[in-house]
């Protein structure tokens, strides 16, 4: 047994005392797959938060409580003789093998928008075989709002109900903004917050046709924001003055100090 097998029975091991019924963690042995549903998703972004920081040790560590919620549903799964881990990392190694014909068999790709358009093309042969009735049934409800707009386009896409260019998403922001112009003097809540909805959904699409990821664009604008925010707050500190009483005008002009 290699290395890396050792500590991995050495991990599954290790999680086994924790669910164990009689000598085993009572937080841990409670859990059940939705009520830790949420548990992945949160240290997803922590990765993510970690990439961004460019923290490797943190990295690390994150990267090790989201492999920790993988082995949690597997043990889960062995526990009720659904599957365990090695059923899980055999699936993914077949699904790898699968998708990659051009690295695997005889099939070409010379350039990576080649590569993703066979791995889409075999996702969607294996759609086929789950006899959906629609190509949106298998997009996950519970994704971040602007990663499940970008997911569904990117289906509708495939039949090609989309537009050709940037040029053709940008006109149709300038006319879902002209439509959100004429429900502000109307002042209706719920028509403004459904014409408010489809500029955000189409923005989604204008990153998708620049081949940006809306999710990892918004992180970034919300880092920027808050850095630039903090640095408002130590220049009111540094000159005695206080945000909370200036005008709309004084803080801007600090923002843009700080810009």
């Amino acid at each position: 047994m290699n290395k890396l097998s050792k500590e991995l029975e050495k991990l599954l091991s290790t999680f086994r005392s924790l669910r164990d019924p009689n000598t085993g963690c009572a937080w841990d042995r409670e859990q059940s797959f939705k009520s830790i549903a949420s548990c992945a998703i949160e240290e997803a972004y922590e990765v993510a938060d970690a990439i961004d920081r460019e923290d490797f040790k943190s990295l690390k560590s994150e990267l090790g409580d989201l492999f920790f919620q993988v082995v949690f549903h597997a043990e889960m799964a062995n526990e009720k003789g659904i599957f365990n881990l090695k059923d899980v990392i055999n699936e993914l190694n077949d699904k790898l093998v699968r998708r990659h014909p051009h690295v695997f068999s005889n099939e070409k790709a010379l350039s990576s928008e080649e590569s993703l358009t066979i791995w889409e093309d075999i996702k969607a042969q294996e759609r086929k075989t789950q006899k959906l009735d629609s190509l949106m049934d298998d997009v996950p409800k519970n994704l971040p709002s602007l990663i499940r707009a970008k997911k569904l386009q990117k289906r509708a896409a495939r039949v090609g109900f989309d537009w050709k260019n940037a040029n053709k998403v940008i006109d149709k922001i300038e006319e879902e903004l002209e439509e959100l112009k004429i429900e502000h003097l109307k002042n209706n809540k719920d028509k403004l917050a459904e014409e408010v909805g489809d500029i955000l959904f189409t923005i989604v699409n204008l990153t998708r046709h620049y081949d940006l990821d809306p999710e990892d664009i918004m992180r970034r604008s919300n880092l920027k924001f808050e850095q630039r925010f903090k640095a408002m707050e130590k220049y009111a500190e540094q000159n005695d003055l206080e945000l909370k009483g200036m005008s709309v005008d004084q803080l801007e002009n600090v923002w843009q100090k700080i810009k």
